[in-house]
Protein backbone atom coordinates (compact mmCIF):
# COMPACT_ATOMS: atom_id res chain seq x y z
CA UNK A 1 0.00 0.00 0.00
CA UNK A 2 1.40 3.27 -0.68
CA UNK A 3 2.73 5.70 1.84
CA UNK A 4 1.72 9.18 2.26
CA UNK A 5 4.95 11.11 0.89
CA UNK A 6 5.35 13.30 4.00
CA UNK A 7 5.99 10.57 5.90
CA UNK A 8 8.38 8.34 4.18
CA UNK A 9 12.06 8.56 5.18
CA UNK A 10 14.83 10.63 3.59
CA UNK A 11 17.96 9.32 2.29
CA UNK A 12 19.20 6.24 0.43
CA UNK A 13 20.08 3.01 1.91
CA UNK A 14 23.36 0.74 1.01
CA UNK A 15 21.35 -1.45 -1.03
CA UNK A 16 19.58 1.20 -2.94
CA UNK A 17 23.13 2.91 -3.96
CA UNK A 18 24.28 -0.53 -4.95
CA UNK A 19 21.40 -1.29 -6.76
CA UNK A 20 21.23 2.47 -8.66
CA UNK A 21 24.89 2.84 -8.98
CA UNK A 22 25.15 -0.56 -10.36
CA UNK A 23 22.48 -0.03 -12.87
CA UNK A 24 23.79 3.77 -13.78
CA UNK A 25 27.49 1.68 -14.28
CA UNK A 26 25.79 -1.32 -16.97
CA UNK A 27 24.17 1.89 -18.92
CA UNK A 28 27.37 3.78 -19.36
CA UNK A 29 29.22 0.58 -20.82
CA UNK A 30 26.09 0.43 -22.98
CA UNK A 31 26.14 4.02 -23.89
CA UNK A 32 30.32 3.69 -24.61
CA UNK A 33 29.80 0.94 -27.27
CA UNK A 34 26.86 2.58 -28.98
CA UNK A 35 24.09 0.98 -27.91
CA UNK A 36 20.45 2.78 -27.41
CA UNK A 37 19.74 2.01 -23.72
CA UNK A 38 16.11 2.63 -23.72
CA UNK A 39 14.73 2.60 -20.81
CA UNK A 40 16.58 -0.25 -18.35
CA UNK A 41 14.49 -0.90 -14.75
CA UNK A 42 15.81 -3.15 -12.07
CA UNK A 43 13.44 -4.40 -8.84
CA UNK A 44 15.12 -5.71 -5.98
CA UNK A 45 12.98 -8.13 -3.20
CA UNK A 46 13.91 -8.13 0.82
CA UNK A 47 16.00 -11.61 -0.27
CA UNK A 48 17.95 -9.26 -3.02
CA UNK A 49 16.65 -11.18 -5.91
CA UNK A 50 17.30 -8.31 -8.74
CA UNK A 51 15.02 -8.82 -11.50
CA UNK A 52 15.70 -6.31 -14.89
CA UNK A 53 13.37 -5.34 -17.29
CA UNK A 54 14.42 -3.56 -20.92
CA UNK A 55 11.38 -1.51 -22.66
CA UNK A 56 12.57 -0.65 -26.02
CA UNK A 57 9.29 -1.12 -28.61
CA UNK A 58 8.05 1.77 -27.93
CA UNK A 59 8.23 5.37 -27.61
CA UNK A 60 10.63 6.77 -25.38
CA UNK A 61 7.72 8.91 -23.20
CA UNK A 62 5.45 5.66 -23.36
CA UNK A 63 9.06 3.33 -22.16
CA UNK A 64 9.37 5.45 -19.49
CA UNK A 65 5.52 4.79 -18.81
CA UNK A 66 6.13 1.63 -18.98
CA UNK A 67 8.77 0.89 -16.53
CA UNK A 68 6.72 3.43 -14.23
CA UNK A 69 4.02 0.77 -14.47
CA UNK A 70 6.02 -2.41 -13.91
CA UNK A 71 7.35 -1.05 -10.36
CA UNK A 72 3.69 -0.59 -9.85
CA UNK A 73 2.65 -3.83 -11.42
CA UNK A 74 5.04 -5.83 -9.43
CA UNK A 75 4.43 -4.10 -5.65
CA UNK A 76 0.55 -4.84 -6.97
CA UNK A 77 1.15 -8.64 -7.67
CA UNK A 78 3.86 -9.14 -4.63
CA UNK A 79 6.94 -9.64 -7.25
CA UNK A 80 6.89 -11.73 -10.43
CA UNK A 81 7.43 -15.32 -10.05
CA UNK A 82 8.71 -15.91 -13.56
CA UNK A 83 11.92 -14.18 -12.30
CA UNK A 84 11.72 -15.29 -8.71
CA UNK A 85 11.49 -11.66 -7.48
CA UNK A 86 9.65 -11.18 -4.55
CA UNK A 87 7.54 -8.07 -3.36
CA UNK A 88 9.62 -5.64 -4.59
CA UNK A 89 11.16 -2.89 -1.83
CA UNK A 90 13.72 -1.01 -4.21
CA UNK A 91 13.89 -0.08 -7.76
CA UNK A 92 16.07 1.94 -9.96
CA UNK A 93 15.31 2.78 -13.94
CA UNK A 94 17.32 4.91 -15.87
CA UNK A 95 17.49 6.41 -19.50
CA UNK A 96 19.01 9.06 -22.02
CA UNK A 97 17.44 12.67 -22.15
CA UNK A 98 18.23 16.16 -21.96
CA UNK A 99 19.11 18.12 -19.19
CA UNK A 100 19.77 21.94 -19.17
CA UNK A 101 23.70 22.78 -18.54
CA UNK A 102 25.28 26.38 -17.78
CA UNK A 103 24.81 28.70 -20.35
CA UNK A 104 21.45 27.59 -21.08
CA UNK A 105 22.47 24.81 -23.54
CA UNK A 106 20.65 21.40 -23.40
CA UNK A 107 23.07 18.34 -22.97
CA UNK A 108 22.95 14.74 -23.52
CA UNK A 109 22.48 12.95 -20.09
CA UNK A 110 21.72 9.79 -18.70
CA UNK A 111 18.74 10.05 -16.18
CA UNK A 112 18.28 8.17 -12.89
CA UNK A 113 15.00 7.84 -10.98
CA UNK A 114 15.21 5.54 -8.31
CA UNK A 115 13.13 4.45 -5.05
CA UNK A 116 12.72 2.12 -1.96
CA UNK A 117 9.38 1.54 0.29
CA UNK A 118 9.21 3.70 2.77
CA UNK A 119 11.68 6.44 1.60
CA UNK A 120 11.42 9.31 -0.81
CA UNK A 121 12.44 8.71 -3.95
CA UNK A 122 14.59 10.56 -6.03
CA UNK A 123 16.27 11.52 -9.93
CA UNK A 124 19.88 12.05 -10.55
CA UNK A 125 21.55 13.03 -14.06
CA UNK A 126 25.26 12.68 -15.46
CA UNK A 127 25.71 14.66 -18.68
CA UNK A 128 27.49 12.08 -21.42
CA UNK A 129 29.62 12.79 -24.77
CA UNK A 130 31.11 10.92 -27.08
CA UNK A 131 28.42 8.19 -27.50
CA UNK A 132 29.51 4.87 -28.99
CA UNK A 133 33.14 5.84 -29.05
CA UNK A 134 34.06 3.43 -26.43
CA UNK A 135 37.34 4.60 -24.45
CA UNK A 136 36.59 8.55 -25.54
CA UNK A 137 32.76 8.02 -23.76
CA UNK A 138 32.77 10.51 -20.86
CA UNK A 139 30.52 11.07 -18.11
CA UNK A 140 30.14 13.67 -15.41
CA UNK A 141 29.60 12.95 -11.85
CA UNK A 142 25.57 12.62 -10.97
CA UNK A 143 23.86 14.96 -10.02
CA UNK A 144 20.78 15.37 -7.79
CA UNK A 145 17.68 16.47 -10.10
CA UNK A 146 15.13 16.56 -7.16
CA UNK A 147 12.28 14.44 -5.31
CA UNK A 148 9.99 11.74 -7.30
CA UNK A 149 6.71 10.35 -6.53
CA UNK A 150 7.42 7.27 -5.13
CA UNK A 151 6.38 4.05 -7.41
CA UNK A 152 6.21 1.70 -4.36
Amino acid sequence: MAQDEGQRKQGVSPELDELSSTLMGDAFDMLAEGKDINVLLVVEDAAGVVAPYVFSDDGPEECLEGARAKVRSLDHEDGDPETRLGAPVRYALTYEGAVEGEGGAYRDALILEFGERGYTSYSAYSFVEGKGRRDKFRWSDPAPAGEMKSLL
